[in-house]
C-alpha cells in the first residue's frame, strides 16, 4: 500500500481528493445509503459505508491491469446520501439531481448503493449526456415487476423501469423471477443470460449475444447477489448458485473490451457483523472494474 493513504472509510482507498493525482480521467464515487424498499433482509443503506472502509485496506496496485489505478485516474470520494426512507420519489429526484451534477462536470460516476432502486436515477444522469445508453445488469433477480409491494420505485421494480425510459439491456445471473417477469422477457426480447448458462458454458458460447443486444455506450449496474452466497452472504434477498469471483471479471472484461463503458454502480451490500470477505470483495470489485472502464477502452 502506498504511504500516501489513510486508513480513513470517509474516502475510496483513504485517499483524499487534494491527494489524488490530476493527470488523467476523473472518476467520482456517489455513496447511496438508502435501502427503504427492501423486502427480506434490511442492512444495504450501510453497504456503501462498509465498502469505502474496506477500500482503505486494498492494494492500490491492480495485480491485473499491473498499475496503481488511482494514480491514472484521480477518484473522488462525494458526500454520501442518506435519502429519506418515507420518500421515495424524493428520494429518485434527489440522487438523480446529484447525479447529473457529476456527469454535467464531465466527471465517470460510479454508484455505490444502498438497494438497487437508485440504479434507474443513475442511469438516466448519465444517459442525458450519452443519450444512445445502454445497461448491462449483473443480478441474480430479474428486477423486471412493474411494481412490488404497492410501489413502483420497489428495488424489484428497477430493470422495469430501465424498460419504461426505452434503454437497452441485457441480464446475466438472473435466477430468480416471477412468472410475469418471465413473459415480458419473451415479449420484449430481452437478452437474459440464466445463471444456470452463465456459470456452466464458457462465457466465449454466450457473450456475443449479450453484446450484441447492447450499443457502443454502456452503463454497468452489479447487483451484488449475481454472486454465489458462498462468496456473498451479505445481500438482502441471496439466491442459491450464482457467480463466482472469476466469472464476473470475465464478463465485464469482455465487455469493457467490446465497448465504452461510462458509468457503473455497485449495490445490495447488506454488511454482516464480523464478515468482512463481502466487503472487501466489494471494494476490489468497484476498483477493478474502474480499471476496467478507464484504462482497458480500445
Amino acid at each position: 500500500m502506498t504511504d500516501e493513504r489513510s486508513p480513513h472509510g470517509k474516502y475510496f482507498l483513504g485517499i483524499a481528493v487534494d491527494q489524488n493525482r490530476r493527470w488523467g480521467p476523473r472518476a467520482a464515487l456517489l455513496p447511496i445509503a438508502y435501502d427503504g424498499t427492501v423486502s427480506y433482509q434490511r442492512g444495504a443503506r450501510r453497504g456503501p459505508l462498509a465498502i469505502l472502509d474496506a477500500s482503505t485496506h486494498l492494494e492500490s496496485y491492480d495485480e491485473e491491469l499491473e498499475v496503481e489505478t488511482w494514480q491514472k485516474v484521480a477518484i473522488q470520494t462525494l458526500p454520501a446520501l442518506a435519502p429519506d426512507h418515507a420518500d421515495p420519489v424524493g428520494v429518485m429526484e434527489r440522487i438523480e439531481r446529484a447525479a447529473r451534477e457529476v456527469v454535467a462536470a464531465g466527471q465517470f460516476l460510479i454508484g455505490l448503493g444502498g438497494e438497487h432502486s437508485v440504479t434507474a436515477p443513475l442511469v438516466r444522469a448519465v444517459r442525458s449526456t450519452h443519450p444512445r445508453l445502454g445497461v448491462l445488469q449483473l443480478d441474480a433477480h430479474a428486477d423486471l415487476r412493474d411494481t412490488f409491494e404497492g410501489s413502483p420505485y420497489s428495488h424489484a421494480c428497477v430493470m422495469h423501469r430501465i424498460l419504461d425510459d426505452d434503454i437497452p439491456f441485457a441480464q446475466v445471473g438472473v435466477r430468480s423471477f416471477s412468472a410475469e417477469e418471465r413473459i415480458l422477457m419473451r415479449e420484449r426480447g430481452i437478452c437474459t443470460v440464466l445463471a444456470a448458462e452463465a456459470v456452466s458454458a464458457p462465457v466465449g458460447r454466450w457473450i456475443g449475444g449479450v453484446l450484441r443486444a447492447l450499443p457502443e455506450e454502456i452503463y454497468v449496474t452489479v447487483d451484488l447477489d449475481a454472486l454465489d452466497p458462498a462468496i456473498m452472504p451479505a445481500t438482502g434477498t441471496p439466491e442459491p448458485g450464482g457467480l463466482d469471483w472469476y466469472r464476473v471479471l470475465t464478463v465485464l472484461r469482455e465487455v469493457a473490451s467490446a465497448k465504452q463503458i461510462v458509468g457503473f454502480d455497485v449495490v445490495e451490500l447488506a454488511p454482516l457483523p464480523g464478515v468482512v470477505a463481502p466487503d472487501f470483495l466489494a471494494a476490489k470489485l468497484v476498483y477493478r472494474l474502474l480499471g476496467y472502464s478507464l484504462l482497458n477502452r480500445r
